[in-house]
């Protein structure tokens, strides 16, 4: 699996550095050379110079169909059509943010599922740790090793739950079904398209990853 990020924004490297860290295939596509410029000794990335909304620039990510696309920008509306763009070249997976809510419902009807907004996202998070409530991150609750880890189940993933196989220790916790939240026991049907979260140890995420999303890295060259 290869993550592009439009924008070199902050919160873009942070999320870079965090995925590399992970072993993730980055590529950062951004307009301004001296950012990039500035980040190439700094990320373990491939880099593409130029305009992340244009359908040109997108495709030298070269997209493949478990790629990732997150939309970083600082301008809402260039985020939106990038994630557009990037759904008309196949990316599977497209992350849009936005700083005004207005924009979310436009998001949602446009089809773009995956929207988050910074500042809400941020004060909801901080009223949960307030209230005593599970933040939205609720795996730094888990004690020792115990990790989530989430797929998309594909065609050869499909049948009752309990019949999945999987490590030792690890279980499905949750399936998320066109939105709608599924609590399941061992003879819940697992469809193509589910997304799946289960709980695990750390020591078998690299197993996981590789199974279900991770793909052998492809290298990503800079252009000028």
């Amino acid at each position: 699996m290869k993550i592009v990020l439009v924008g070199a924004t902050s919160v873009a490297v942070a999320t870079a550095e965090a995925l590399i860290e992970k072993k993730y295939s980055v590529v950062v596509i951004e307009r301004e050379k001296e950012r990039i410029d500035a980040l190439k000794d700094r990320l373990d990335a491939g880099f593409i110079h130029g305009d992340g909304t244009k359908p040109a620039i997108l495709r030298e990510a070269q997209p493949a169909e478990d790629d990732h696309l997150l939309c970083l920008t600082n301008n809402d509306q260039a985020n939106i059509l990038a994630s557009l763009v990037g759904r008309s070249l196949g990316f599977d997976r497209i992350v849009t943010k936005v700083e005004d809510p207005e924009f979310e419902h436009i998001c949602r009807e446009l089809g773009l599922k995956d929207v988050i907004i910074p500042d809400r996202n941020t004060a909801q998070s901080l009223v949960d740790m307030v209230a005593g409530r599970l933040a939205e991150d609720f795996s730094v609750y888990f004690k020792g090793d115990t990790r989530l880890f989430s797929f998309v189940a594909g065609t050869g993933d499909e049948g009752p739950a309990g019949e999945m196989t999987l490590p030792e220790q690890t279980r499905p916790i949750m399936i998320y079904r066109d939105d709608e939240l599924i609590l399941p026991d061992a003879g819940t049907s697992i469809r193509k398209g589910d997304e799946v979260v289960i709980v695990t140890r750390s020591d078998h995420l690299e197993t996981l990853d590789e199974r279900w999303r991770r793909k052998k890295p492809t290298a990503e060259s800079g252009t000028g």
